[in-house]
């Protein structure tokens, strides 16, 4: 599990423009920040940048080499590199973005919940993210892959089945550390509700180190999507997906290097840039990891 440290507080008002502000101060966080809005601006805009649809084939030109046609190439059957890498894009980034959704939604109110009122909902949760930490990431993910059937969103709930545990860990633990804090006392004295405590006065107070767990997750769970497609259990295979296409290539590596080469590239700088960008904002988030520096 990554070991986040906790993070103070972002303030109520205008904390996400002062973030930003920080953040774009930040080097690191602005480079990594310009990369991602272009995969984006690609994933967006694919339908009408790409040179050609993703699944049109030519034999004719199979294994052809990067040329004023097809600037990256074309693979095995004829299908051009560089339209199926910008397609591609929208796969990777929809599926980091909704298991980072799904599972900061669920591990989040399930470790607030168990942190804050404990008893036998808390001994449960743990018991079960116990029995899922014994699996390996990826094992755990591959059967149910095999129990689901393929599919994209079989593939999300497939990594969301587990995915949720650190989330859960790190709620639940910073939960803790926050029922003892003397403005929870101070909020339960004047009466206040368990849920007005809960989202209104603790949730703001964790919610950062939650925001960087789940960036740092996001990159992840692009390289897990990548290593089930390259698999064969993961997207199937008529939809553009950068592991299915780095698969289709490892036979050819030698002859046509561009048909793996590219989209492992371009795999390989997004999720840099969303690992670098999560570095980055919790750096902005905690001035003292910078102070002891």
């Amino acid at each position: 599990m990554t070991n986040t440290p906790s993070l103070p507080a972002i303030p109520r008002r205008s904390a996400l423009l002062d973030v930003l502000v920080r953040l774009l101060r930040n080097r690191t966080g602005l480079v990594s920040l310009c990369v991602i809005l272009v995969y984006v601006g690609l994933a967006l805009l694919a339908p009408f940048i790409a040179p050609y649809d993703p699944a049109d084939t030519d034999l004719t030109a199979r294994l052809a080499p990067p040329s004023a046609a097809h600037w990256f190439g074309t693979d095995t059957i004829g299908r051009d590199i560089l339209s199926r890498t910008i397609w591609g894009t929208r796969v990777s980034l929809l599926v980091g973005l909704l298991t980072v959704g799904i599972t900061t939604l669920a591990g989040l109110l399930l470790g607030m919940f168990g942190g804050y009122f404990r008893g036998w909902f808390d001994n449960l949760t743990a018991r079960l993210t116990e029995l899922l930490l014994a699996f390996p990431y990826l094992i755990f993910a591959i059967g149910m892959m095999a129990f689901l059937g393929p599919g994209f969103w079989n593939l999300i709930w497939a990594l969301s089945l587990k995915g949720w545990v650190e989330f859960y860990r790190l709620a639940r633990g910073e939960t803790l550390a926050q029922t003892t804090r003397e403005y929870v006392e101070a909020a339960r004295a004047l009466g206040h509700s368990h849920l007005r405590i809960l989202f209104g006065e603790i949730l703001p107070n964790i919610f950062p180190s939650i925001l960087v767990l789940g960036t740092l997750r996001i990159g992840y769970f692009m390289v897990l999507e990548a290593s089930l497609s390259f698999l064969g259990v993961g997207i199937p295979p008529t939809i553009p997906a950068w592991g299915s296409m780095i698969s289709e290539g490892r036979n050819v590596l030698f002859l046509a290097w561009w048909v793996s080469t590219i989209p492992g590239v371009a795999l390989l700088v997004l999720v840099l840039a969303i690992n670098l960008l999560g570095e980055a904002l919790r750096e902005v988030l905690d001035p003292r990891l910078k102070e002891r520096s």
